[in-house]
């Protein structure tokens, strides 16, 4: 059967979009970011290419792998909850002393700080694996050769265009962050997500 490519390649974009937009800790970081014009294009450089790993990696037959280690997704799932939990406490000490859109008089937190964040974020999230090794993965096999290697393209591309757009285009919004209400605000809508996430991640082990 000759794979139809391009069909391959939407249906990759349009599930691994599915899985991408969506609130949670990774995209709160990275808006954040955004909104402050800090670290934009690594900290999307090392989301997107983050996922374009764990994509291939699924596509390249990994799930099964993953699904076989239940004793370390309850470990991963452990160390991501207690850093979401520290993490929604710094948002919501921040939301309790706001800042303002524009940094002069405060320190920058270095590049080394918003990377390690994010991969933190990233990789200590066990629905990284399930979503993008497990059920992308899953889902390519129905593919065979070049149509799997489109399917997984297409969900790459997925995460560029949704992390680089949600880190450049969150300066559109910069008039509204120049007040330290809306930082506020956020910081209280990110602290929420954090928190929630963490709890959720504890109660699905039980």
């Amino acid at each position: 059967m000759i794979e139809n490519l391009p069909a391959a390649a939407l249906e990759g974009f349009l599930l691994g979009a599915s899985l991408i937009v969506a609130i949670g800790a990774q995209n709160a970081f990275v808006l954040r970011q955004g909104l402050a014009r800090r670290h934009v294009f690594p900290v999307a450089s090392f989301c997107f290419l983050s996922d374009a790993l764990l994509i291939a990696a699924g596509v390249g037959g990994l799930g099964a792998l993953v699904q076989s280690w239940p004793r370390v997704l309850i470990v991963v799932t452990l160390a991501g909850a207690a850093f979401l939990f520290v993490y929604g406490i710094g948002a919501l000490r921040r939301a309790i002393r706001p800042g303002e859109l524009s940094s002069s008089g405060a320190p920058e937190p270095s590049l080394r700080a918003a990377l390690a964040t994010v991969a933190a974020l990233t990789f200590l999230n066990p629905h990284v694996y399930l979503d993008t090794v497990v059920l992308l993965g899953s889902l390519s096999a129905r593919h065979a050769g070049a149509g799997r290697i489109a399917f997984g393209g297409g969900a790459a591309l997925a995460s560029a265009v949704w992390f680089y757009g949600l880190g450049y285009g969150a300066r559109l919004l910069a008039p509204l962050f120049a007040r330290p209400i809306a930082w506020r605000i956020l910081d209280l809508v990110i602290a929420f997500v954090m928190m929630a996430i963490a709890l959720s991640l504890v109660l699905q082990l039980f």
